[in-house]
């Protein structure tokens, strides 16, 4: 056995003896000065631990002076009762707080009870009740907790057996706790009858052993039982603050005493109204202006002292992060930041800084935001979130937006103008500077606030241009919701769906389709500006059909017909004809002869003779629609409709190419043009 444990169990075993064996006056001493010593120890101990683990000791600790303690309360009264002296430490207490006057001693010691016992043991002991209740409560969430930081490689096995020994001490600690406070408050009771012990019994034994008289009996053990009450209830006064203080300790990166400095002072502004109000009682009141001037001075150095070392240490603060801002790009891992590309950029020159700025007015952070559940609602895509900055190498009035890091659109704008776009004829009296509209390409004009009004009278549709960057925006990310839809967005949309219909995402993903499979086809609906928001719909038909063939253009056919309803009500109005260009049985019959088939599927291999035919014969019809003010609508049959969408897609994007099983059969159709080779 180690020296150290041989002391600590000898130790036990002397606080055994001492309530049993009589012990000297002057070991008495000796052992009442290391009782008060090691209580104050432990409350500086206490008070310099950073979490209460660092003491995890306390609660045995704890036990051991209460009972050291108690064992010193017996010894006392042993030699008060049989020899009238308790040693010089009990007799100098006894005599320092009496002072002559009985009564005062006896006031003050109880005091001294009270406060320990209702204020500081009560307190502690039901800070200690809750903390091991909310401890024990707590514990499934935080190993959940752990768990999940593990499944997600941010600690190693290692750390997380640290972190789950850490939560099972801490239990454990708390609870420990919520049990030895009921020691201190036992400790308490017994010290007040041990009081009433030592002053009944010494009275009678001092007058009836002894032979001392009235007086004689009173003051002399009146003012042992004080001292001797005193020599007991300060150490464990002290031992009681510290049980409050470690079942009070919240976490932090320093102890009490630097917390205490550093989150008590971080307010010298109210310093000084503390020392105005100090100095206020001063002259306002009886007390004297010399006992408050001295305090309100000393309270307004502080505060100027301490907002002084406040802003000298945020210009440290800042000077750090500069540097290490610089360090690391200097470093070569700075590179890697670099690589990360934002889904959806807006850039902008320094004229254009009002239109994001709210402090200025601006609202488009708002307005991206309904672009966003505009986005969500019509085509049941999440869009990414938007990066907005200002760009110095852009022109003031011009803005860009990016994808994937590439420029899909751009344009200019004049902040104090209005955008206005005439309603096909032109009203001379209305000038303004011409441009394009950005999102359609139509020609516009750039007005002032005064002229707004008639051009709005004359049939223009004017918009702001806030409203102009919004629209542009929408528009292409409508055009390209196929290029932001990846397979991480993928996932996110079939995590929502298993909330809800986790037997159908279960079939489907992965047993038939992978999440990149689902992510193809999604991308080939939004492609031709389908929404994809039924997913319910989407997922029963490529768990009916994915059985059968892994074909995502097939699978997307599929798909089609069965959101024909979706479909007819996205392309026509309720009771109106729809107004189609059919394809004749010419151009059906040649595209199904150049349909070729391998091994990965089915592509059109059709000759660039046929190919520019069609494309001329097409345009006509469609020049001709557009021209009478009509969307041109492309109906064929639906075994050739995704070839037929292959040839025109890179010509003729924005016509939709619907099959006949795509739309509803109450569906009344009108043909209003042919298109034959």
């Amino acid at each position: 056995m180690k020296k150290k444990e041989l002391t600590v169990l000898l130790g036990v075993i002397g606080i055994v003896l001492m309530m049993i064996l009589p012990i000297p006056t002057w070991l008495l001493d000796i052992l009442l000065v290391i009782n008060i010593s090691l209580a104050l120890t432990i409350l500086l101990v206490a008070m310099n631990t950073k979490e209460a683990l660092q003491f995890s000791i306390f609660p045995s600790l704890l036990l051991i002076t209460t009972l050291f303690r108690l064992a010193l309360n017996i010894s006392t009264t042993k030699l008060i009762l049989s020899n009238g002296f308790a040693g010089t430490v009990v007799s100098t207490f006894g005599s320092w707080i009496a002072n002559g006057q009985i009564a005062v001693g006896f006031i003050v010691f109880l005091i001294l009870v009270v406060v320990q016992f209702i204020v500081i043991t009560k307190g502690s002991e039901r800070v200690a009740e809750v903390a091991a209740r909310f401890t024990l409560d707590a514990m499934p969430g935080k190993q959940m907790s752990i768990d999940a930081d593990l499944n997600a490689g941010l600690i190693n096995e290692q750390q997380a057996r640290e972190r789950r020994r850490k939560v099972e001490r801490e239990a454990d600690y708390y609870g420990a706790m919520d049990g030895a406070t009921k020691f201190v408050k036992g400790d308490a009771i017994a010290s007040i009858i041990i009081l009433i012990i030592n002053l009944v019994g010494g009275f009678i034994i001092g007058m009836s052993m002894n032979g001392m008289g009235f007086t004689d009996a009173l003051s002399t053990y009146s003012v042992l039982t004080i001292g001797d009450g005193l020599v007991s209830q300060i150490p464990a006064l002290l031992i009681s603050t510290a049980s409050g203080l470690i079942v009070t300790r919240s976490s932090s990166e320093g102890n009490l005493a630097s917390d205490l400095t550093e989150q008590l002072m971080s307010y010298p502004k109210l310093l000084y109204i503390v020392g105005g109000t100090v100095a206020l009682l001063g002259i306002f009141t009886p007390i004297h202006i010399l006992t408050t001037l001295p305090l309100a001075v000393l309270l307004f150095i502080a505060a100027y002292t301490m907002q002084k070392n406040m802003t000298r240490k945020q210009i440290e603060v800042e000077q750090q992060e500069e540097e290490q801002q610089i360090e690391e790009v200097r470093s070569p891992e700075s590179v890697i930041n670099l690589l990360q590309v934002d889904p959806i950029e807006f850039e902008f020159g320094y004229g254009l800084i009002p239109l994001a700025d709210v402090q200025q007015g601006g609202d488009l952070l708002d307005r991206i935001i309904m672009i966003r559940r505009q986005c969500a609602l019509e085509l049941g895509l999440v869009v990414p979130v938007i990066r907005i900055r200002d760009n110095i190498q852009l022109k003031p009035n011009e803005y860009v937006i990016k994808i994937k890091g590439n420029q899909v659109g751009g344009g200019e704008l004049l902040l104090n103008h209005y955008l206005a776009m005439s309603p096909g004829y032109e009203d001379e009296s209305i000038s303004g500077i011409e441009t394009l509209e950005p999102a359609f390409g139509l020609p516009a004009l750039w007005i002032d606030e005064t002229t707004k009004e008639r051009a709005e009278l004359s049939g223009y549709t004017v918009v702001d241009p806030p409203s102009v960057v919004a629209t542009h925006l929408t528009e292409l990310i409508k055009k390209l919701a196929h290029e932001l839809i990846g397979r991480q967005e993928t996932k996110t949309l079939v995590d929502n769906l298993r909330e809800n219909y986790p037997v159908l995402v279960d079939e489907l993903i992965p047993s038939i389709m992978s999440i990149g499979d689902v992510q193809k086809v999604l991308a080939k609906l939004l492609r031709e500006k389908i929404s994809i928001r039924d997913l319910v719909t989407i997922f029963e038909t490529l768990a009916d059909y994915g059985q059968f063939t892994k074909d995502p253009d097939v699978l997307t056919e599929y798909v089609r017909q069965a959101l024909s309803r979706q479909i007819t009500q996205q392309f026509s109005q309720e009771g109106e004809t729809l107004k189609v260009i059919t394809v004749g049985p010419s151009l059906e019959k040649k595209i199904a002869e150049s349909v070729q088939q391998s091994e990965q599927g089915s592509y059109l291999a059709m000759d660039p003779t046929s190919t520019q035919t069609v494309y001329q014969k097409l345009s006509e019809q469609v020049n001709r629609l557009l021209q009478s003010g009509q969307q041109p609508i492309l109906l064929t049959s639906p075994t050739i409709r995704m070839y037929l969408r292959q040839v025109i897609e890179r010509m003729m994007q924005d016509i939709p190419v619907l099959s006949y099983s795509e739309l509803e059969p109450n569906v009344e159709i009108q043909s209003v043009g042919v298109v034959n080779l």
